[in-house]
């Protein structure tokens, strides 16, 4: 196993709310390693999570995800390199999703703002990332000092449990987009359904024990690309009642890492 390699659990669980409710989860995630040069392994990962009030928010969400590997599909195949995307190309990415909703809210006979939903992506090569996100939720990198550190705080809106959407007319407004440079060893995406699980909100920090306690599996796997076993084991996590008794909204986990582990699994 190369220290370049990708090895990742994601899952997505239902919340009681929902359950109880009965509206389906409206979370969605997609994750995928591509090949740059020299088989450089680039992974992209996107989350979007349906607004609870919007009729059609997990059609969205999955549309959401959907788009933005496509435009990572696009990207790579005219030889670019993540080192290379500005934030034109990120408003061009976000255009891309509205337009694809539009065009399903169309086939659909039914209101752009039914399919409302957040956004979360990251797109990481092996000394360059990209991150994109509208609305709440967090992404959250361990980088080359071992720090835990989220990329964008989640975005709230003007009044308590609101945030925004890219349906929202001035999405653009609010998409964020940061490139960075440096080896990032660790990184998680996640819905805003586990944000009270991983976030101190009165200092704006990690929980750092959280992640380094859901990282070790991930990092010991010795599977390259998604460990399947372990996303079943995450997915059965955010379903547990000690997660329930903390959030009831449908919940989202992805971790993927790059530390190459011993073949004892030691870290």
């Amino acid at each position: 196993m190369s220290h370049m390699d990708w090895r990742y659990a994601i899952a997505t669980a239902i919340g009681s709310s929902h359950v109880k409710a009965g509206p389906p989860c409206q979370d969605h995630h997609t994750c995928r390693v591509f090949r740059g040069d020299e088989d450089e392994p680039i992974i992209a990962i996107a989350v979007a999570d349906g607004a609870g009030s919007a009729t059609r928010g997990e059609e969205g969400a999955s549309i959401t995800c959907a788009s933005l590997i496509e435009q990572v599909e696009f990207f790579l195949a005219q030889k670019r390199r993540p080192s290379s995307m500005t934030e034109d190309d990120a408003r061009q990415w976000l255009d891309a999703v509205r337009e694809a909703i539009v065009d399903r809210a169309n086939e659909a006979e039914r209101d752009m703002r039914d399919y409302a939903c957040t956004m979360l992506f990251a797109l990481v090569s092996v000394d360059v990332a990209v991150f994109l996100q509208v609305g709440d939720g967090v992404i959250v990198l361990n980088d080359q000092d071992s720090q835990w550190s989220w990329v964008f705080w989640p975005d709230r809106g003007e009044f308590a449990n609101t945030t925004f959407f890219i349906t929202d007319a001035a999405a653009a407004d609010h998409l964020r987009f940061e490139h960075r440079r440096g080896f990032i060893r660790d990184i998680a995406l996640l819905s805003d359904g586990i944000e009270p699980l991983v976030l101190h909100y009165a200092s704006r920090t990690v929980h750092a024990p959280f992640f380094d306690r859901m990282f070790g599996p991930v990092r010991r796997s010795q599977v390259v690309g998604e460990d399947l076993a372990l996303s079943q084991d995450l997915e059965g996590y955010l379903s547990s009642p000690v997660i329930l008794e903390r959030t009831d909204d449908d919940k989202t986990l992805v971790l993927a890492t790059r530390r190459q582990q011993e073949v004892t699994g030691s870290q």
